[in-house]
């Protein structure tokens, strides 16, 4: 028998009982049951790990399953972020093909120099044609493109070599305008609103570097609104500033005139110029085109832009690129405390009419200091218009002064 006399318990029979044979005769023998067996520690263990499991695994899926459904019904936001449209390099693709027809390659063929035995020497720069009437087709184009031409080409991006004629041209701004027969001429560029433009704004640049005509480069705005100093005579002397782009998309010699362009395929610049040195890369620049435009209207309308005008040659009191030797300084008898100006070389038209003479050192335009040639320029052209008077404050032997200066329009150089 079993220790607890129970039968789920023991393994033995729990009773006996007679039992008659198969022929009347009784036998006496065991009735038999079927005993129910316990498992095993491991293995009640094992089905309550497997079934942990398959249920965690169950309620993980439905979970999960939930919130992927919800998420992509319900997307995360990113604040002042605009998402891109489609692939950006597909974008790359169709705004350059709204541009490349209007960007052309444009050949300066340069004045004979007989004395040096210089016939055809031909300089290779890039425009944009963005406007045409019935009879011409007009492009803007960079100044020092076209400088010193004796015959101007443009070659369209179907290969057709077309003569060009300047319409008009800026030194300052280094824009120029030229005109060719509209006929054949289907696009035109349209032209963007350079104050919207982004840092990290990808853009291309069109143009036709070292003579491989309609090249593209990309890359993005890596500056609005740099300013950059040039010298404007080319004597290492910086008597100017240019507001341009900075960009890192690839701009060579040849892509000068080309037209810097953002994913809505519109121009936003035009290339002007890149750094080139040990060391220096992705250093491209081009002028914004709201300053284009602005400048490219009076040059189609007027051949050139008005400026004003005093009539002085001059340079930098200070200026630690070109310094006055000490003995020049002693001969200006000036105060201690003048330490910046502009020291007058010659006088002539205005400024020769009113009494300016050499060694003056001009320090004020209307009670605005002057402290370079630079900034003189600037005053000049910024706040000045033909026909005002100007009053100017200088020093002559150490002795300060006035006088009133009517400007007068710059004539052509």
């Amino acid at each position: 028998m079993g220790l607890f006399q129970d039968d789920f318990y023991s393994t033995k029979v729990s009773r006996r009982k007679d039992r008659k044979g198969t022929k009347g005769s009784t036998t006496r023998g065991w009735s038999v049951r079927k005993s129910r067996r316990s498992l095993p520690t491991w293995q009640i263990s094992a089905i309550c790990s497997l079934l942990s499991a398959v249920v965690a695994v169950l309620l993980f899926s439905l979970l999960t399953g939930q919130l992927t459904h919800e998420t992509a019904q319900n997307p995360a936001k990113i604040e002042n972020v605009t998402p891109s449209s489609g692939d950006p390099y597909d974008r790359i693709i169709q705004a350059a093909a709204l541009v490349r027809p209007a960007v052309v390659s444009i050949i300066n063929h340069k004045e004979d120099n007989k004395e040096l035995n210089i016939l055809d020497e031909s300089a290779l720069g890039s425009g944009v044609i963005y406007k045409k009437d019935a009879k011409k087709a007009y492009i803007i184009t960079n100044n020092h493109v076209i400088e010193g031409s004796s015959k101007l080409e443009v070659v369209t991006i179907d290969g057709e070599t077309r003569k060009a004629s300047l319409v008009g041209a800026d030194k300052v701004s280094d824009i120029a305008v030229l005109s060719i027969d509209a006929k054949g001429i289907n696009t035109i560029a349209q032209i963007g609103d350079s104050s919207k433009l982004r840092l990290g704004e990808t853009v291309i640049a069109i143009g036709n570097p070292l003579g491989l005509g309609d090249s593209l480069t990309s890359g993005i705005v890596s500056y609005t609104e740099r300013m950059i100093p040039v010298s404007l005579n080319q004597d290492g002397v910086y008597d100017w500033e240019q507001e341009v782009i900075q960009t890192d998309a690839a701009i060579n010699e040849g892509n000068s005139g080309g037209a810097l362009v953002d994913l809505e395929g519109k121009v936003i610049g035009i290339n002007t110029m890149k750094i080139s040195d040990t060391g220096v890369e992705g250093l491209g620049f081009a002028i914004p085109s709201n300053h284009v435009m602005e400048n490219a209207a009076e040059l189609a309308e007027k051949g050139k832009i008005a400026r004003s005008y005093l009539g002085v040659y001059s340079v930098d009191l200070n200026n630690p690129y070109v310094p006055l030797a000490e003995d020049q300084r002693k001969e200006l008898n000036l105060p201690a405390s003048i330490k910046d100006g502009v020291v007058v070389l010659d006088a002539v038209g205005p400024a020769k009419v009113a009494g300016l003479k050499f060694n003056d050192v001009i320090t004020k335009f209307d009670n605005e200091p002057i402290t370079s040639t630079l900034s003189l320029r600037k005053y000049l052209y910024d706040s000045t218009k033909i026909g005002d008077e100007l009053k100017i404050t200088f020093y002559r032997n150490g002795v300060v002064k006035q006088v009133v200066v009517k400007l007068l329009e710059k004539p052509e150089e």
